[in-house]
């Protein structure tokens, strides 16, 4: 009986040695364990997302990387620029994995009309719906640093690039802003109006921009 039992101790020791040897890492190519490995794109622009250029000026664009575990992969670009008109153009940029997952980057072009030269739209407008001012600096035809667009509390706002780039037509071009407290945000416009004969002078837009909603907001000049 003695004999039996010290054989079964050596069958159990040999299981558990068993048991508990090292694993196995030397899984197959592209694999950790039962997992698939997925490799992402990533796609970062060449030059600066927001670009300002006058009617008539040759525009090249700059271009952007695109890779997936570090080789080049083909980049899907959509929109374009005519530098003879003036206008915002919206340009994005896009790669995908094999498996179908997409990164993307943009870019926007500005091309300003020689008609905004005489234009200055410098001043401190007041939102009546907060009481709150937002100011405009000129700092070059058609061109306009901008604080606090949304018209949002003392402390909330972004401080912005605004364009005037034909006649009238204003536009908060879609770019990388940054608040008071140092966050960088995606911000833009759209339904914008400047009335340069009203008495006084007034502006409305929708500010897009996260926590802004999607309401009109309306300036008048003091």
């Amino acid at each position: 009986m003695r004999n039996k039992i010290y054989y079964i101790a050596i069958i159990a020791l040999c299981l558990t040695v068993a048991c508990n040897k090292e694993p196995d890492f030397n899984y197959p190519e592209g694999t950790v364990g039962i997992s698939k490995i997925i490799y992402y794109a990533s796609v970062v622009i060449k030059g600066e997302h927001l670009i300002i250029i006058h009617k008539g000026d040759a525009y090249t664009d700059p271009g952007v990387t695109a890779l997936i575990k570090g080789q080049p992969v083909d980049v899907t670009t959509t929109g374009s620029v005519d530098p003879t008109t003036p206008g915002v153009y919206n340009i994005d940029y896009s790669a995908k994995n094999p498996e179908g997952y997409v990164a993307t980057d943009f870019r926007t072009v500005v091309v300003i009309g020689d008609d905004v030269a005489a234009n200055d739209f410098s001043g401190t407008y007041l939102r009546a719906a907060t009481g709150v001012t937002s100011t405009w600096n000129k700092v070059a035809n058609g061109v306009y640093t901008v604080d606090n667009p949304g018209g949002a509390g003392v402390g909330a706002g972004y401080f912005v690039t605004v364009v005037n780039y034909t006649g009238n037509k204003i536009k908060i071009p879609r770019q990388l802003a940054t608040d008071p407290d140092g966050a960088i945000g995606l911000v833009s416009s759209r339904n914008e109006t400047y009335n340069a004969s009203a008495n006084p002078v007034t502006y409305s837009w929708v500010f897009l921009a996260g926590g802004y909603g999607t309401g009109l907001r309306t300036f008048k000049k003091i």
